[in-house]
């Protein structure tokens, strides 16, 4: 089923964590031969079905960490995807980064791991982001959507054992 119990609590089993985050690598890997747009509308309708099945667990601060790293993954497929330092500052002031920002991160020879974890690309990532969410997912917000499950399961529980 993929849940454990302890100490009276639904949790994820760590294979389940294992197995999301290997489902998320193989969606947003930069070897599938597929636009960025249908690359992200598989990776939601993905996080969609499993939030719906796993929502039930007691793991907001999870829910949280699961969110930032897929955030993370969605900042560095793009960046993979821009390649040259004149894209990745070009694509970056359209997104509403400082000039300056923009080309230190440009022309950066951190790998594209590291680089999506700096100020300037998580600015920018947090915009591409936004306008991810609202043409694909739609207006609502995956993360509110995620962390209101994880929390209703937590209230629930709780005044069932109350």
């Amino acid at each position: 089923m993929g849940f454990t119990f302890r100490a009276g609590r639904i949790q994820w089993h760590p294979k389940t964590l294992l197995k999301f985050k290997q489902q998320v690598r193989r969606l947003t890997n930069r070897n599938r031969g597929v636009s960025m747009r249908y690359r992200l509308f598989k990776v939601s309708q993905y996080l969609r079905g499993w939030i719906n099945y796993f929502g039930i667990a007691n793991c907001y601060q999870l829910c949280v960490d699961l969110d930032n790293w897929i955030r993370r993954r969605v900042r560095m497929a793009y960046w993979r995807q821009w390649r040259k330092p004149r894209t990745k500052v070009r694509q970056l002031m359209k997104l509403g980064v400082r000039v300056q920002s923009a080309v230190a991160c440009g022309i950066t020879s951190k790998g594209p791991w590291r680089s999506s974890k700096t100020p300037g690309i998580q600015q920018g990532g947090s915009t591409l982001y936004c306008k991810f969410n609202q043409r694909i997912i739609g207006p609502d917000n995956r993360r509110s959507n995620w962390l209101a499950s994880a929390c209703c399961a937590d209230s629930v529980n709780h005044i069932r054992s109350a």
